[in-house]
């Protein structure tokens, strides 16, 4: 028995259903799903992901078998709808469109009115009646097919069209009678007939096989390749083609097209949203060409229609348990559901959306948690303009509030333009007519986007809220001149590199730059992050802490203050380092540095052990409870002193020091490579009264605040260890001066002592480290650099070559490398706790922030990750998805 490659659905029978999206798509497997549940759907057959990874391994050619059944489906179509593809007396017309297992909405194409030729054009008009409908359906399928097919400039096209208005006198399409569009699609044919150099196809099988090409090949065109690159979409057979009879939303004026989802795709609030247009198609509403009507004025426009609408939008929701995104036809008063998704949403509504649907009782707690990705929570701590800077400003513009969030940037207006100047550093806001999938790149590196035309629905709307960019939709005040690169409202002119601040939430704009403000945790957002929290807890973890727990990365008090407000559960890693480049100790450190005996250098200390104690007291305070892991001094000292010999010498003036010993001493600090040089336990080694000052500090600090009631729980990590020997001699000198601090102290601390595992070395001997340590915590920033063999610094002039050459998957820097690095990870835990079964583990990389690095955590045992305290909400998420996906 052959393989199957095309699978049929007609009326209220399909061969697929919506568990098949990676064979059919996700729009084919839900228009099968849809079909059999009894919604109206328009008959058609869709051939699977299969034939495009047939089609690319096979040269762009198909089998026969695929072209025999597509065949067989089609012969099936045509006698079901009683029209035959072509025929002059009754045609059937049909929509050619992608469908990939996850959806990339407008990176695909589509070819509408399919069929159409000079002789099924007069049938159209003889069978409805309507003359002009029929021409005009033909000078769409003309323009499409030339467009996407053959790759006829789309302004060619509308160039034409726009003379033949000049000529009547005209503004809009719809002006134009049935005489009138008859020499619209004589132009098109001689623009088609130029561009190709052929004439336009009148066989219609020839037209099919040309759609169905430009489908398959729509896979791999440039914005589809950037929007999955984006959005880390892999792993894909391809996209799906979509052969379905046409309904027309441009039959008549009692016909439309329309885009709707059964929840606010910006809010989450649960009413139904969207926008038709009558007497128009489904790309008229998308492309933001006409301003739309919102959906409730269909219910007094036309009440009947509308309640069926709200029927399927009900039963639909119901049936995939979420939020729906719908498209629909209305065809001389009939409805028909040409596509349901799971909604595209903001993070702010997709929160919303999951928290209520479990409060409804249509899912559970744990289907909410999991479905919530860590860029929508991201978008949840995106900036909003302060209340304050508000209340004092007039916008110079409102639109439609078309996805929310502020921002505030540079006026560019294309996307090539964008990506330019985001690459030289620049914050920049996109200023178009209307996007298009083609601005994908644009959109990306921008931090908001405003569009003079275009809805709720509109590419911009759409494609914004997807990447919780700040957006402002139809604002028609802005007017456009791409010629000059201005744009202007009421007569005032605003120029490229302007700056101008959006407020996507209320859809105002303003010129200038306004401040920006983080906004905070509060209501859904908090629910739904306390039944993360209840996941994680519940985890079972070796060591001192229960479950998977977040910590943050915080070097200040305000910091943990922040991370602590976000839910923080400690500290992971406190650089010290960052202590001392503040003026009051770092001029005591540079004296420590240049000094010649132990002596000058211990007395050099002293300033900053007594700032350093009130640094460590402001942390243990907020941290009240929670462990803080300490890192003791990380860097070079060659960091701490200028470099050039002016600088030097300003130094010496400062310091009342000799120029020519400073230069001296400044010289013999320099490394040809710092970060594999005098650092971390070296410095400890070879400088120990540093690492004797920062222990007192931290103890000292400890006891103070236990004395003022706070439950202080310090770790002392020592870094860069890569022998036991060199753990050994620091724990020991820590241990001395924990035991004079303590010494006759009336209270007790619970303090622990461990180190940093960073060098490979250090994981590969864990074994033999564990006796001398009391947690390790792993640092993937060196572990990566060191293994890899890679600069962190200098990555960024050969990862994205990399990543796009397809050598590396993602930058091991961002994303853990599993394989690899994690190998180290999973080795050092396992030798670590074979010796000190108890052993606590964490992580405190940049690593701890990234959800698939998370769960290799999780997987690998580890108690806790530790991250940027903005990032500790996405990283309870995920480690909350980690122990589900366990």
């Amino acid at each position: 028995m052959s393989e199957q490659y095309v699978y049929y659905f007609g009326t209220d029978k399909a061969e697929g259903r919506a568990e098949m999206k990676e064979l059919l798509g996700g729009k084919g497997a839900n228009l099968a799903e849809m079909t059999n549940l009894g919604i109206p759907v328009p008959p058609g057959f869709t051939i699977s992901t299969g034939v495009c990874s047939l089609y690319y391994r096979s040269d762009r050619t198909y089998p026969d078998e695929v072209r025999k059944q597509v065949a067989e489906n089609l012969d099936r179509l045509e006698k079901e709808m009683g029209k035959k593809l072509g025929n002059r007396e009754d045609p059937l017309l049909v929509s050619v469109r992608s469908g990939a297992a996850i959806s990339m909405p407008g990176m695909m194409d589509t070819v509408l009115n399919l069929g159409l030729n000079s002789s099924a054009v007069e049938g159209i008009a003889k069978n409805t009646g309507n003359t002009r409908f029929a021409w005009d359906a033909y000078r769409r399928f003309i323009q499409m097919y030339g467009d996407v097919v053959m790759g006829v400039p789309h302004e060619a096209f509308e160039n034409a069209l726009n003379a033949i208005k000049r000529e009547k006198g005209v503004g809009a399409d719809t002006e134009l009678n049935a005489d009138d569009l008859k020499k619209v699609v004589d132009s098109y044919m001689s623009v088609y007939e130029r561009t190709v150099d052929k004439e336009f196809p009148q066989d219609p099988i020839e037209q099919l096989w040309g759609a169905i090409d430009a489908v398959f090949g729509s896979w791999n065109n440039d914005r589809a390749l950037k929007y999955r690159s984006i959005n880390k979409i892999g792993d894909l057979l391809g996209t799906a083609v979509n052969v379905q009879s046409m309904v027309y939303g441009n039959w008549s004026d009692t016909s439309g097209t329309g885009v709707c989802f059964s929840r606010d795709p910006s809010t989450g609030e649960n009413y139904f949203y969207g926008e038709y247009l009558m007497n128009a198609q489904g790309e008229d509403v998308v492309a933001g060409i006409r301003t739309p009507e919102p959906l409730s004025s269909l219910e007094s426009a036309n009440p009947e229609v509308y309640k069926q609408l709200v029927d399927i939008k009900e039963r639909l929701e119901g049936h995939y348990r979420d939020m729906q995104d719908m498209e629909f036809t209305i065809q001389e008063g009939r409805l028909f559901l040409l596509q349901t998704r799971n909604g595209k949403r903001t993070g702010r509504a997709a929160v919303k959306v999951a928290v209520d649907l479990v409060n409804e009782g249509m899912i559970g707690r744990n289907d909410a948690i999991s479905r919530i990705t860590a860029e929508q929570l991201d978008q949840l701590l995106h900036p909003m303009i302060s209340p304050k800077a508000k209340k004092n400003l007039e916008p110079i513009a409102r639109g439609l509030e078309a996805s929310p969030g502020a921002a505030v940037g540079k006026v560019v207006f294309n996307a090539e333009e964008a990506e330019l100047w985001a690459s030289r550093g620049e914050k920049v806001v996109l200023v178009r007519r209307e996007t298009s999938p083609e601005d994908i790149g644009g959109m990306n590196v921008a931090e908001g986007i405003l569009t003079s035309t275009g809805g709720m629905t509109s590419h911009a709307a759409v494609v914004a809220r997807g990447m919780g960019k700040p957006c402002v939709a139809g604002c028609k005040d802005v007017v456009i001149d791409e010629s000059t690169k201005t744009f202007s409202i009421g007569g005032k002119i605003y120029r490229e590199g302007d700056f101008i601040t959006l407020d996507g939430s209320d859809g105002e704009v303003y010129a200038g730059t306004i401040e920006l403000e983080k906004p905070s945790l509060s209501g859904e957002l908090n629910e739904l992050l306390s039944w993360a929290d209840e996941i994680r807890h519940k985890a079972k973890r070796v060591g001192i802490e229960d479950g998977f727990m977040v910590r943050t990365n915080a070097d200040l008090p305000q910091d943990a203050r922040l991370a602590v407000d976000f839910g923080a559960e400690g500290i992971g890693l406190t650089r010290t380092e960052h202590m001392f480049f503040e003026e009051a100790k770092l001029t005591s450190f540079r004296s420590m540095i240049i000094a010649d005996s132990l002596q000058e250098r211990v007395d050099a200390l002293k300033p900053i052990l007594k700032l350093q104690i009130e640094d460590f007291r402001g942390i243990f305070r907020v941290m009240d409870g929670k462990p803080v892991t300490i890192r003791l001094l990380d860097p070079p000292l060659h960091e701490f002193v200028p470099h050039s010999e002016t600088e030097v010498r300003e130094l010496a003036k400062e310091l009342g020091a000799n120029v020519e010993k400073l230069l001296k001493r400044v010289m013999e600090l320099k490394e040809l490579n710092p970060m594999l040089g005098h650092r971390g336990c070296r410095l400890g080694i070879t400088y120990p009264e540093i690492y004797d000052m920062q222990v007192e500090a931290i103890m000292t600090a400890a006891v103070a605040e236990a004395r003022m009631g706070i439950d202080v729980r310090p770790e002392i990590m020592i870094p860069l260890i890569g022998s036991t020997a060199e753990l050994e001699v620091l724990r020991t000198n820590a241990q001395k001066v924990i035991n004079r601090v303590m010494d006759g102290v009336d209270v007790g601390i619970d303090y622990l002592i461990g180190t940093m595992i960073e060098i490979p070395r250090a994981a590969l001997t864990a074994d033999l480290i564990a006796p001398h340590a009391d947690f390790y915590s792993f640092g993937t920033n060196d572990l990566t650099q060191m293994t890899f063999g890679f600069s962190r610094d200098d990555v960024g002039t050969f990862v994205p070559e990399y990543i796009e050459k397809k050598i590396l998957k993602f930058d091991p820097f961002q994303t853990l490398d599993a394989s690899g690095v994690g190998q180290l990870v999973e080795m050092g835990v396992r030798k670590g706790r074979n010796v000190k079964p108890t052993l606590k583990a964490g992580i405190c990389g940049e690593h701890g922030g990234d959800p698939s690095s998370i769960a290799f955590c999780y997987k690998a045992g580890l108690n806790y990750v530790s991250c940027s305290p903005y990032r500790v909400p996405i990283a309870r998420l995920a480690a909350a998805q980690a122990v589900l996906n366990r």
